[in-house]
């Protein structure tokens, strides 16, 4: 492909999805405008946190929130709801709902009660996808969507996330092939050097754009762009791709809002802020650890200090506030923020919690922790310690406390929202460490554990929304105006937030 051919593709993509129904209605409705205010939250969930018999989870979650929610949360980022070869994130097929979930309608009617986050998961493929099942017959379409190498190469310089090979055996028509797996074996990692997968993806976004989708989480975008010899983390040319879909969405739906998902240290995490024209909201990714690290010790030395460092933020640029996710708790960024026994003693306490430690690999072939695997409420609290379910509750409500009062918007993980404990049976079941914040609630003994005012599901549930209430009477929490810490006893954490001609 030469630069003009690309070129008018991408044209006749963003001419092909510009006067869309949904997408033209929202232009009309918000403008350019930013629609977030201290009045929104975001529940994160996937589409099947919460199932009953007989019915299509998305249906069940969105008769959740009408019944218990309502309009306390005002978003709702449903995790990967595609067809997926494993827990969500290796995509199948990109525009098509997981018919176990439901159908695209289903996705439309959240969409019309809440502001809708959905994944664009586009650095890699599942190797059960039609792309890469077209790589594997020597589809000439296919044959560059992938990095692939005939022998295995040097890859000691790249940052691993993970403890598996990076590059993965696959036999194709061609013969034996090393092709480049960040995350797993069943995930591929697509090859954006090629400008097909580019148009590819462009495509996706606006799709999902035309179906009522506001908000876009770029999934591992510090991963997407490699060249040998480096840590093939966070290069620029991942930023250039990042400033480019701004700029098409600038242009088609300059309502919509770009997420950035980097588990890094504050300074790489922020960078996908670029200068205003990359990322409208990062997470803050070292909030997880900071609290948790601040309950355990019973000192909020740490997290002052951190407040104190954060930069001020350009408008139109926000923090996305949370504790808890589908994901765990990532440690990469403890180095500089935690004393290394403070960091070694985290990781026996969460132990001590019946939590998991993940590894990555290094470059000199050792190991090293990656993410805390526990439910945050657990994490808070010991489950093996009988203590007051009151006393349980309060401290876990002020731990979130924290992200309702932050700058920013507050992410709520759907298990935080209703009091879920450690989910070992899953982690037994399954072997895999995340599944331990992720189990699949049945609804009618949801129901019944939401009736019982003495249970720690009906405590959280109704503190939770409480706070959250609280946050949409007070404009000071609008993301526009200002925090500062004030310093006091270390066992307390005091923010306070002020309009900006104070």
């Amino acid at each position: 492909n030469n630069t003009g051919q690309v070129f008018l593709e991408l044209t006749n993509i963003i001419n092909k999805y510009y006067n869309k129904p949904i997408i033209k209605s929202k232009r009309k409705k918000y403008g350019n405008k930013l629609f977030l205010s201290e009045k929104d939250s975001i529940l994160i969930t996937y589409g099947d946190s919460i199932r009953v018999n007989k019915e299509k989870p998305l249906k069940t979650l969105h008769r959740f929130l009408k019944k218990y929610v309502k309009n306390t949360i005002t978003g709702v980022h449903v995790l990967p709801f595609f067809p997926s070869s494993d827990d969500a994130f290796s995509i199948v097929d990109y525009k098509n709902v997981s018919p176990e979930l439901g159908n695209w309608r289903d996705i439309q009617k959240i969409a019309k009660d809440y502001h809708l986050m959905s994944d664009l998961v586009l650095n890699h493929v599942s190797k059960e996808s039609k792309w890469f099942k077209g790589f594997l017959k020597g589809d000439k379409k296919y044959m560059d969507y992938f990095i692939a190498f005939d022998k295995r190469v040097d890859t000691s310089l790249v940052f691993r996330p993970r403890t598996n090979p990076l590059l993965t055996g696959f036999k194709t028509k061609e013969g034996l092939k090393y092709v480049w797996t960040t995350f797993s074996d069943n995930q591929v990692d697509l090859n954006f050097k090629n400008p097909d997968v580019l148009l590819e993806i462009i495509d996706i976004l606006l799709f999902y754009l035309s179906n009522g989708i506001e908000i876009i989480r770029l999934d591992a975008i510090g991963f997407l762009w490699k060249e040998l010899g480096t840590s093939c983390f966070n290069l620029k040319n991942s930023h250039e791709i990042v400033k480019l879909l701004r700029l098409i969405l600038s242009y088609v739906a300059p309502y919509s809002i770009l997420i950035t998902e980097t588990n890094a240290p504050h300074k790489d995490n922020i960078s996908y802020f670029g200068n205003g024209d990359e990322a409208n909201m990062v997470y803050q990714v070292n909030l997880p650890l900071l609290v948790l690290d601040a309950f355990i010790r019973e000192d909020t030395s740490h997290l002052q200090e951190f407040y104190k460092k954060i930069e001020p933020l350009k408008a139109g640029n926000l923090f996305f506030n949370f504790l808890a996710s589908h994901d765990g708790i990532n440690v990469i960024g403890a180095k500089g923020l935690l004393t290394k026994t403070q960091f070694n003693n985290l990781l026996n306490k969460v132990k001590k919690h019946n939590g998991f430690i993940s590894y990555r690999s290094m470059p000199d072939g050792t190991k090293a922790p990656y993410e805390l695997n526990i439910n945050y409420f657990d994490a808070i609290n010991n489950p093996n310690k009988k203590t007051l379910i009151a006393k349980e509750v309060k401290r876990f409500i002020s731990s979130q406390s924290i992200i309702i009062a932050s700058r920013g918007v507050p992410g709520v993980y759907i298990h935080s929202l209703i009091g879920s404990r450690n989910y070992l049976e899953g982690v037994k079941k399954t072997g895999i460490k995340r599944i331990i914040n992720r189990e699949k609630i049945d609804f009618t003994r949801l129901e019944k554990e939401l009736r019982d005012k003495k249970s720690i599901r009906y405590n959280v549930l109704k503190n939770y929304l409480r706070l959250l209430d609280i946050r949409t009477k007070i404009p000071e929490l609008n993301q526009l105006y200002k925090q500062k810490i004030i310093y006091s006893d270390k066992r307390l954490f005091i923010i306070s937030r002020f309009r900006k001609n104070k």
